[in-house]
């Protein structure tokens, strides 16, 4: 859930929301920067830089502040789902 569908009371930028998505997948930020194509120090520092503007204190509480912010979407919880036609609909 990129792109800022929800209104959060800082500005992220899609990387630093690219970021978040793949802490909340589980990676380290080792992992992050292979996948991302980027520095380990690149991530150290997204990584930091979003714990200040968020106001966290660790990568579970940014997890947490993203799943209430609707930056994320995990296991089905926090998504947004499109309604689907049925074949009787269809008629």
């Amino acid at each position: 859930m990129v792109g800022g569908e929800s209104q959060t009371p800082v500005s992220l930028s899609d990387r630093e929301l690219q970021i978040i998505e793949l802490v909340a997948a589980g990676l380290s930020n080792e992992k992050i920067a292979e996948h991302l194509e980027i520095s380990k120090r690149t991530v150290d520092n997204h990584i930091s830089n979003i714990l200040n503007k968020t106001a966290t204190h660790n990568r579970v509480a940014l997890v947490r502040w993203a799943l209430q912010w609707g930056k994320v979407c995990l296991n089905d919880v926090n998504c947004c789902t499109l309604p689907t036609i049925s074949d009787k609909t269809l008629s």
